[in-house]
């Protein structure tokens, strides 16, 4: 779609603040999916990467965390790494790292002019701009290796306009429906887009449905699959764990603060790009491998975890790691977006013996906290156990004050619940 904008809203003097606004403002629509529009400005760019390592990363949960055991295992051997993911939680630097860094301000403020001045009439939507700028600043660095995060599906996220060398599929399940499908099937071949022709792939989901391996056929990839070419596997001990490879056995691995299976299909992209480090270097990147908003404690007294969990796989995984903490009472803060399966979300978590303080989201994807009340009420929660609220910031201040020593606060629902909190507790 086109679309007149006036080049002189922003310009290579504007702050990124003033650019992000503008952004949001020159597309009618927040998602567009389809590739004609950011594949012809990045060829006005020349954007390629075409002398780099290129690593795209798409599924339904795990994304992010796989990337950054990559990103730190590749920094470990010396390697240049640029990172593309997305959405942010509290700064918009995050969405890109060069060497574990966020990138600086500037230098999105200068790909974001470079972009400005090269689509012409071309209207891109705020996830494309910054995808394209990401691109430029990675190929303008000349990293040795570019991992691009997927924001939506694969087939038609903006991220897909470079042919990777490595294609990663995390996990598949129910989620972003109104885009992608409303079967496993359906979003596994949206998904499977990421692949090439007779590329390389690794496939880390368990129980992959049977398009993907139609996809896997149909283009002759070879690919490596979870708990066919690798597995993990307790050790005698059950404090360690092993990872077991096509060629390579670690032995001992210290549990990771990261979700375990990402951590195997992120080893698996290694040793397929024979890029895997030795194993004390491995054990060493997963005892310091974290990622902000993922199973992250952001305060001990009172005792508050926050995940990104919004869907009915991450909370079903959620359950379980819940178990480690074993707290007498859950205080669940929660919000949610309303292209979600809330209900089926929410399920997972319904036996719990919690307390819920369920919020409005706002914005065109917001969720009102009734909705999710209602989902609760679905799930067999009593009604005595859940308040709204309408924000996140009033639910998270009441769990705080019920809470008591032995308790546990927990915040999920969605990316922006977590960033609402982080940024309540980075300004206390």
């Amino acid at each position: 779609m086109n679309k007149q904008h006036n080049p002189a809203t922003v310009s290579s003097e504007s702050s990124l603040t003033q650019w992000l606004t503008y952004l949001e403002s020159i597309h009618p629509t927040a998602i567009d999916m389809g590739l004609t529009r950011v594949k012809n400005v990045a060829e006005r760019l020349a954007i390629t990467l075409s002398d780099t390592l290129v690593i795209t990363v798409a599924g339904t949960n795990g994304k992010g965390t796989t990337c950054r055991l990559l990103e730190q295992a590749l920094l470990a051997q010396g390697k240049t790494v640029a990172v593309y993911g997305s959405p942010h939680l509290v700064d918009y630097r995050e969405r890109v790292r060069i060497n574990g860094e966020w990138a600086n301000a500037s230098a999105f403020v200068a790909a974001f002019n470079d972009i400005e001045q090269a689509r012409g009439e071309i209207s891109l939507t705020y996830f494309e701009f910054g995808t394209l700028a990401a691109m430029q600043m990675m190929q303008q660095w000349q990293v040795d290796v570019a991992i691009l995060e997927v924001g939506l599906g694969g087939r038609l996220d903006a991220t897909n306009i470079i042919d990777p060398d490595l294609a990663i599929i995390t996990t598949i399940d129910l989620d972003h429906q109104d885009w992608l499908g409303d079967t496993r099937d359906e979003i596994a071949r949206e998904k499977a887009g990421i692949m090439r022709a007779q590329g390389k792939a690794v496939l880390g989901e368990l129980d992959p449905p049977a398009s993907l391996h139609e996809e896997v056929n149909r283009l002759n990839v070879d690919a490596v699959w979870a708990t066919r070419d690798f597995f993990s596997a307790p050790y005698i001990d059950e404090t360690t764990w092993n990872w077991h490879g096509k060629s390579r056995v670690l032995t001992q691995l210290p549990k990771p603060h990261i979700p375990l299976q990402n951590v195997c299909t992120a080893l698996a992209a290694l040793e397929t790009l024979d890029l895997l480090p030795s194993e004390e270097r491995v054990k060493h990147i997963i005892a310091n491998t974290h990622l902000p908003g993922r199973q992250q404690q952001i305060s001990e007294a009172p005792l508050v975890v926050v995940d990104v969990a919004h869907n009915p796989q991450a909370t079903k995984a959620m359950r379980l790691w819940l178990e480690h903490y074993q707290a007498s009472r859950i205080h669940a803060v929660v919000g949610m977006l309303k292209d979600k399966s809330v209900t089926e979300t929410l399920a997972p978590l319904s036996p719990l013996n919690a307390q819920w303080y369920v919020a409005d989201t706002h914005g065109p994807r917001g969720l009102g906290a009734q909705a999710l009340a209602d989902a609760l009420t679905q799930n067999k929660v009593s009604a005595s156990c859940i308040a709204t609220f309408d924000s996140v910031a009033s639910a998270y201040s009441q769990a705080r004050e019920a809470y008591s020593p032995g308790d546990l606060v927990l915040v999920f629902g969605s990316f922006v619940t977590v960033a609402e909190v982080m940024s309540v507790h980075q300004s206390e």
